[in-house]
Order: structure tokens, then C-alpha cells, then sequence
């Protein structure tokens, strides 16, 4: 049987909230309360939450070449010693007020790979850092219609500098097996794939 959470969000107590920082992302402090498992609330506990808003992913797959396009982009967040900041991942993008995540995936799939898209399958929906920030991203795959495979997209005014690969789904998956897939987001959508993949293609082809 799956497991039941004991708790929910009536069992959080919002003492206060107060923005610490507001830039090109959002820092909150938070003064918040909780239900303990063995009864009664914790102390009061004092957290900085990260906010960037929420995000959509897409994985476009190509059935009929059995392949996928994921882009190259840098990433500060990934300069790590020797390792290289560059990394390659699935097309995403933030959801901005009064999109539809489908939008957002079109709208992204266009800028950043020039790819077209016509059906989309639902993946998953994960918080990727949930310990300091408030970030939820949704994740689809998209079966592909055009890409500009070789193509360097991306917008200028926000500085980015994307390179689209074509992968073959087995050397996708090879690349899983052997940890080269470090973006938490593509390493999920991954994962889904190589479960569903088969039978996705049957049904796309």
C-alpha cells in the first residue's frame, strides 16, 4: 500500500515573512512553526527560501529517428573544480504570470532549439531543492516535428549562447548509465524514458 503523509499544509504555522532580497531572483525569511511527529509544534524556525517561480520541462523525442534533442548551455551554478560548467539538458523555461505550461513548452522549445512540437505526455512534477526553495517544475515529453539540430538559439538580451544536439535515445541512455547526465531535471526525464520509451514510440510512429 503507498505510504499516507501524516501531514499537511494546515499543519504549518506562518509566524512571519519578510523579503531579503529582490533581484533577478527573490530571497525570503521565513519565521514558520510545524507539526512534530512525536506531538506538539517545533520551536520556531527561522529559513531563507529561495524563489525563482515555477518552471517547465520538455524532452522532445523524434520517433521516427528515435532520437533527442537536448542543447548545450553554461551554467554558473555547475563550475565545479575541473568539471565543466557546460551542460547538456532538456528545454525549460520559467512560467511567467498567465501562461499555460503548454505554452511555456512551445514558446521555449522555439527559442532555445528552434523546435516544433505537436503532442505533449506529462512526466512528472518535482521540487528539486525543496529544503531552500520554492521552485516546482513540471516536466513533459514532446514529440518532434522540426529542430534546428546544429543551431545556436537562445536570447540575446538574456544571455544565452545554446547549442542543439541531436542524440540517439540509446546513447541518451548510455550516457545515464554511466552518471554523464548531472542536470537533475534531464536525468529524470531520462529515467522516464527509458521506461516508457518503447512503448512511446510504438504509439508516436
Amino acid at each position: 500500500m503507498p505510504v499516507e503523509l501524516r501531514f499537511g499544509a494546515q499543519d504549518v504555522r506562518l509566524l512571519s515573512a519578510e523579503t531579503a532580497y529582490d533581484g533577478h531572483f527573490k530571497l525570503r525569511k521565513l519565521t514558520l512553526q510545524h507539526r512534530c511527529f512525536a506531538g506538539g509544534w517545533s520551536q520556531p524556525l527561522v529559513r531563507e527560501l529561495f524563489e525563482r517561480g515555477d518552471a517547465v520541462g520538455v524532452l522532445p523525442y523524434d520517433p521516427v529517428s528515435d532520437s533527442l534533442v537536448l542543447i548545450e548551455q553554461f551554467r554558473p551554478g555547475a563550475i565545479r573544480g575541473d568539471d565543466s560548467p557546460w551542460m547538456l539538458e532538456l528545454i525549460a523555461g520559467v512560467v511567467e504570470p498567465g501562461e499555460s505550461d503548454e505554452q511555456v513548452v512551445h514558446r521555449e522549445a522555439m527559442e532555445e532549439a528552434g523546435c516544433e512540437l505537436s503532442e505533449l505526455v506529462p512526466i512528472a512534477t518535482l521540487l528539486p531543492s525543496a529544503g531552500a526553495c520554492s521552485e516546482q517544475v513540471r516536466l513533459f515529453c514532446g514529440r518532434v516535428t522540426a529542430a534546428a539540430v546544429g543551431g545556436i538559439h537562445g536570447l540575446a538580451d538574456e544571455g544565452e549562447d545554446i547549442l542543439v544536439h541531436s542524440v540517439p535515445r540509446d546513447e541518451a541512455l548510455r550516457m545515464l548509465g554511466q552518471n554523464l547526465i548531472p542536470n537533475g531535471h534531464t536525468l529524470i526525464a531520462l529515467q522516464w524514458l527509458q521506461i516508457h520509451g518503447d512503448a512511446l514510440r510504438e504509439r508516436w510512429c
